[in-house]
This record gives structure tokens, C-alpha cells and sequence, in this order.
């Protein structure tokens, strides 16, 4: 099943449930994706986005609200923070699993021996190889200084 017609199917059991709250955050993820959608129509892609798109928005959500919660609780606003780490939840739903970090060292090996990167200007090339390949499924902003060393030390 793919991942709109999960999240369709999800709005739904939601509905059916009265769970307003993980309805309401189900629609701010339809809409994010609708966003997009009208942009890439924009673009000239009348397709809509396609699932690895839609999981960046997810991930990107995620990340927003990590961020939106930490603030939360600097501020003394526990039960904000709590609602934000609630919808962080029902994202995750809806991303892969997160890969360990044995595989995280194992999947920057094989990116770097497929793109046949030599050396640190390379990292650029190693990067999208990972993101086309596992996005949702790893942080790239970690990821990133790991890359690095592993090409500084080629």
C-alpha cells in the first residue's frame, strides 16, 4: 500500500475513532503534502509528488517539531511541548524504521564505493546516493560528518 493511501486510510479510522488529535495532525500532513503537490504542478509535474518526496516532508516535519518541543520546554510550556512530541508519533507512523548504526556505517560504505569516491569533493555525490536510497530512514545531518571522514581518510 503506498503511503497516501495509508495516510487516506489512517484520516479515516481517525474520523471514525473521534481521535481529534491524531486526526488533526493527519491533516497537517495532507496538507503539507498537497503543498508540495501544487508546487510540483507548478514545475510541470502533474503527477504530484511521489512517496521518497513525501517521506523528506515527513522527515522534515519530524525535525520541525523536535525543534518546536525542545523550545517547548526551555520555555516552561511542558504541555505544548507534550503535543508536539504526540504529533511527532503519528509522523513516525508513517516513516521506515530507522536504520542501526552498524547499518548507517555499512550503507555510507556502499555509497562510497558505488559513487567511487576518491575524495572529500566528492561528498556531494555520496550524500545524494544516501538520500535517494534512505531517506526517512537515517539522519543526514549526522550522517554528513561521518561521510566526511570516511572520505578524508581515502
Amino acid at each position: 500500500m503506498d503511503l497516501r493511501t495509508r495516510l487516506n486510510t489512517s484520516v479515516k479510522q481517525a474520523m471514525r475513532d473521534k481521535d481529534s488529535a491524531r486526526l488533526s495532525t493527519l491533516r497537517l500532513i495532507n496538507a503539507a503534502i498537497k503543498d508540495r503537490d501544487i508546487a510540483a504542478r507548478g514545475e510541470g509535474n502533474e503527477d504530484g509528488v511521489g512517496d521518497d518526496e513525501v517521506l523528506g516532508i515527513l522527515g522534515k516535519m519530524v525535525k520541525q517539531r523536535k525543534d518546536t518541543a525542545k523550545t517547548y520546554e526551555e520555555g516552561g510550556r511542558l504541555d505544548l511541548a507534550e503535543r508536539e512530541l504526540s504529533e511527532i508519533g503519528v509522523i513516525e507512523e508513517f516513516l521506515p524504521r530507522k536504520l542501526t548504526d552498524d547499518e548507517v556505517t555499512a550503507a555510507v560504505d556502499a555509497a562510497v564505493a558505488e559513487t567511487g569516491a576518491s575524495s572529500i569533493r566528492d561528498m556531494g555525490r555520496v550524500m545524494g546516493a544516501l538520500k535517494s536510497k534512505y531517506t526517512g530512514q537515517m539522519d543526514f545531518g549526522a550522517v554528513g560528518g561521518m561521510v566526511k571522514d570516511r572520505l578524508a581518510a581515502l
